[in-house]
């Protein structure tokens, strides 16, 4: 049933129009779901996804701000979004160089709402 859920959760992400990679990952870390488009080291991914979201959940407490739920990591082919989706997980999507992943976004973060219901 977990599992049922955690696909469901993954293939509503890879239906937003430019994500090419996607997982769902635990706050510690650990890949629950995924669904990569190319040959990663995936226990590397999850724990650094993990890691990013949250200093820059520190960084965002250190200077007040009211919540910083996502990052987004721009390169020349293509982006990153991480997003938190509850205490529990996290998003990770891999967006193309041609996506623009501040439209993007907003899908996302109603995917991360329901996983914050869910799990």
């Amino acid at each position: 049933m977990l599992k049922d859920k955690i696909s469901a959760f993954i293939e509503q992400v890879q239906s937003i129009e430019g994500v090419v990679a996607c997982a769902l990952v635990s706050r510690d870390g650990i890949i629950a779901g995924k669904h990569f488009d190319r040959d990663l080291n995936e226990p590397w991914f999850g724990a650094l996804s993990a890691t990013i979201l949250a200093s820059a959940e520190s960084v965002g407490s250190i200077v007040h701000a009211k919540t910083l739920g996502s990052v987004t990591i721009r390169a020349e082919n293509s982006s990153i979004i991480i997003m938190g989706a509850g205490e529990n997980f996290l998003i990770t999507a891999i967006i193309s160089d041609i996506a623009d992943p501040s439209k993007i976004h907003a899908p996302m973060l109603a995917i991360a709402q329901k996983i914050t219901e869910a799990m």
